[in-house]
């Protein structure tokens, strides 16, 4: 009896120990907000703490290849490039990878934000979207990819998942909000949200199974 008291204790003091660390990393999103002042690093780390300027635009964008994504998709020169090689490498193993969103301004991001707030209150949105200026989507470096199926919702599905979940960092991309890591992000997973850091850091991240978060503490 008192083993299983014991047992019960210890479960009881494990979920609280868990709800409060819950609790501390859900009050620190959106408080003591930076501005970036190196938007245009390859390893940038926009999140909610840290916010690029509204008028802040990559110089370098270039329009994807419509064969990898939707009409008038861009990403940064050299995220484009990359992107581009992976596709075309899955392509030949009969994957078919198809960019579905790139480069957001912070304005385009403001309408989406506030969309979603409408659509499904403000809490939701928190965690399914960014507040204009905290995506990185306006770095030119992150993408949404979708796959075979056709939906980006469900490309965990794919095959084309399973093949990007372990050869993307190849490419310097890594996923960048993983299952299990919602309380250091501050985003629900997705699957299908993608980052370019370059293939050094990416290799690190995957290794490690850490986020950019992570990887930028360790620096």
């Amino acid at each position: 009896m008192k083993l299983k008291m014991f047992k019960i204790s210890l479960c009881t003091l494990i979920i609280l120990l868990l709800l409060l660390i819950y609790l501390r990393d859900k009050n620190r999103f959106y408080k003591n907000i930076k501005v970036i002042n190196k938007p245009t690093k390859i390893d940038v780390l926009v999140n909610k703490n840290n916010r690029l300027d509204k008028f802040y635009r990559p110089r370098d964008l270039v329009k994807i290849d419509e064969k990898f994504s939707n009409k008038d998709k861009y990403l940064r020169k050299i995220a484009c490039y990359f992107f581009e090689k992976m596709s075309k490498d899955a392509k030949e193993v009969g994957l078919n990878i198809i960019a579905v969103s790139t480069y957001r301004s912070y304005f385009y991001q403001q309408e989406l934000y506030n969309n979603y707030v409408k659509t499904m209150g403000e809490k939701k949105a928190l965690l399914a979207s960014a507040k204009p200026g905290h995506s990185e989507h306006q770095t030119g470096l992150a993408l949404d990819v979708m796959g075979s199926n056709g939906d980006y919702n469900k490309f965990e599905n794919t095959p084309e998942f399973k093949w990007m979940r372990h050869n993307a960092y190849k490419y310097g991309f890594i996923l960048r909000y993983p299952k299990g890591k919602e309380h250091i992000t501050g985003f629900k997973y997705e699957p299908w949200h993608y980052r370019y850091v370059g293939k050094k850091i990416a290799k690190e991240i995957y290794e490690n199974n850490i986020t950019l978060e992570e990887y930028k503490a360790r620096k």
